[in-house]
C-alpha cells in the first residue's frame, strides 16, 4: 500500500488508466470506486457509451467484467434490459 493508504498505484499506468484488475476485493472495491468517481453522476449512459468511458478508463480490454462489478458492487444502476446505466447515488 502506499504512503497515504491508497492501495491502487500499483494497478494504474501513467495516465491514470487501470491496467489489471486486483484479485483482492478491498482493492477490487477501490478500483471500483476510482472507476464511479470518473462516471457524471447526473448523466444516463446507453451501454454502448458506458462501454467507450469503460475503454478509456482501462487497458487490460475487459469493459463487461468493470460494467457487471460496478453494477453488483451498487455504484452503477441499470435497466434490467440493460439499456440505461446510471451513476448509483453517492453513499455518504
Amino acid at each position: 500500500m502506499g504512503v497515504t493508504g491508497n492501495p491502487l498505484p500499483p494497478f494504474l499506468d501513467a495516465d491514470g488508466r487501470l491496467k489489471q484488475y486486483p484479485s483482492k476485493r478491498s482493492k477490487q472495491l477501490a478500483a471500483l470506486g476510482y472507476l464511479a468517481a470518473q462516471i457524471a453522476p447526473e448523466r444516463v449512459y446507453t451501454e454502448r457509451e458506458i462501454n467507450e468511458l469503460l475503454d478509456n478508463l482501462h487497458t487490460f480490454g475487459d469493459c463487461a467484467l468493470l460494467r457487471r462489478e460496478l453494477c453488483d458492487a451498487g455504484f452503477l444502476t441499470r435497466k434490467p434490459d440493460g439499456s440505461e446505466y446510471r451513476c448509483a447515488a453517492l453513499r455518504v
